[in-house]
């Protein structure tokens, strides 16, 4: 009776381990879906700065992944990485087990951004007129595509552009305030005193931009264009 009692006991206890034990395994691997919504938190955060529109789809683990359970996974980016257009988040974790993961992430930035109103030709201009603005998925366009009219309005063309083409940055240029061969005002600064000669300029250059000036006494002499003709020259 005693070998029987023993014996029913060990099946008892050899159940409750096969119930519980995959209850147990469970709670000591990562939950997936909970790896996502920490994704989907950081996108939300990291994205709000963006123009427009944003939105995104986190494509879910695979189920197939198993990880040691994490107490504080965090999310991440790598170096180089931003949200925008098809992208990867990582989650990693540091305690009790390291590890890290990348989930893919689709992100969507529905805004206006500025076309060509017309065909312009190199070396113009470019005024309200001559601009346009269209809205679509800032993604999928070239980077540097200007979203701001203004930052267009007043710039130099480096380049033809057809109608309907996005501008971008690299396409502008400030607009010459110095032409090679011009007549130029020497400003010339320091500690106390200033001085104005005249000068002719040795090459082209932008408001801001360093230039060659030939002094009326043919010095040849570097300063800083400025509008108006005026080449300021400082000590």
């Amino acid at each position: 009776m005693a070998r029987m009692k023993s014996r029913q006991l060990l099946c008892c206890l050899l159940l409750t381990l096969i119930v519980h034990a995959p209850m147990a395994l469970g709670t000591d691997r990562q939950d997936l879906g909970a790896l996502v919504r920490i994704v989907e938190q950081y996108v939300r955060k990291e994205s709000a700065g963006l123009p427009g529109t944003v939105t995104f789809v986190v494509t879910p683990f695979d189920n197939r992944l198993s990880l040691p359970h994490c107490p504080q996974p965090e999310a991440f980016m790598a170096p180089g990485g931003r949200l925008w257009g098809k992208s990867a988040v990582g989650v990693r974790c540091a305690a009790p087990i390291a590890w890290s993961v990348y989930a893919s992430v689709q992100v969507d930035v529905n805004a206006e951004y500025v076309v060509s109103a017309r065909s312009l030709a190199q070396g113009e201009t470019l005024g309200a007129q001559d601009l346009s603005v269209m809205r679509g998925d800032l993604a999928r366009l070239p980077a540097g595509t200007i979203i701001d009219p203004a930052h267009a309005i007043g710039k130099q063309l480096a380049l033809s552009l057809a109608a309907g083409q996005p501008v971008r940055k690299d396409m502008l240029r400030a607009p010459l305030v110095v032409t090679q061969g011009q007549g130029v005002r020497l400003v010339t600064q320091g500690p106390g005193f200033q001085v104005s000669g005249e000068g002719r300029a040795l090459g082209n250059a932008a408001d801001g931009q360093s230039v060659q000036v030939r002094s009326a006494s043919g010095q040849t002499i570097s300063g800083v264009a400025r509008a108006g003709g005026i080449v300021e020259v400082r000590y």
